[in-house]
């Protein structure tokens, strides 16, 4: 299994500032995954890595793995390569989660679901909305890094590494008190430019 944070830091994924993420709280770290799954290899190994640690706890192998856009999109992919099966995407359309594409989920269809980093878990309980909607059932939340949110998605989660960096609500930042501005370095901010 690979080592992440060695690798997070060698990458330079892990960014140091003022940070504003994709929930709108804020923070002096970002993980920029993107960084990391650029190598193919590395993202590759860090998907089979992320598959081997999800097993111990699903009852069936799954028949796909889905995650949100952008940031998940890669980690889907190489997890879905680990378990030989589809890897799918969700985007939003209308405000909300939605599988697009032409992408389909079968009613009873096992899913695990996956994130490059879960945070407070808002996007991926979106992905897992989407993934109900369309009747199939989720087995499993995977993500690269758990800062703290994967345990509150009322199903089994595994995770690489768990980091856990203070995060504040825009009112309540210690950093905007002391005069700086957020950045939006976030696949949502990416989105809208």
């Amino acid at each position: 299994m690979t080592d992440l944070l060695p690798l997070l830091h060698r990458s330079r994924a892990l960014l140091e500032g003022h940070f504003q993420l994709s929930s709108g709280l804020h923070s002096a770290r970002y993980l920029q995954c993107a960084r990391v799954l650029m190598d193919p290899d590395v993202a590759t190994g860090l998907g089979a890595d992320l598959a081997d640690a999800l097993r111990p706890v699903l009852q069936e192998a799954p028949g796909a793995v889905v995650a949100p856009a952008l940031g998940g999109v890669l980690v889907a992919h190489e997890v879905a390569r680990a378990f030989g099966c589809r890897g799918l995407f969700t985007e939003r359309q209308d405000g909300a989660m939605t599988l697009r594409r032409g992408f389909t989920l079968e009613p009873g269809e096992p899913v695990v679901v996956v994130e490059d980093v879960i945070t407070t878990g808002g996007s991926t309980r979106e992905v897992l909305e989407a993934v109900r909607s369309r009747g199939a059932r989720v087995l499993a939340v995977g993500c690269l890094v758990d800062r703290g949110g994967a345990s509150s998605l009322g199903v089994p989660s595994r995770s690489l590494l768990a980091l856990e960096f203070p995060t504040y609500a825009p009112e309540a930042c210690p950093l905007c008190a002391g005069g700086s501005r957020p950045e939006k370095p976030g696949s949502r901010s990416a989105a809208k430019s």
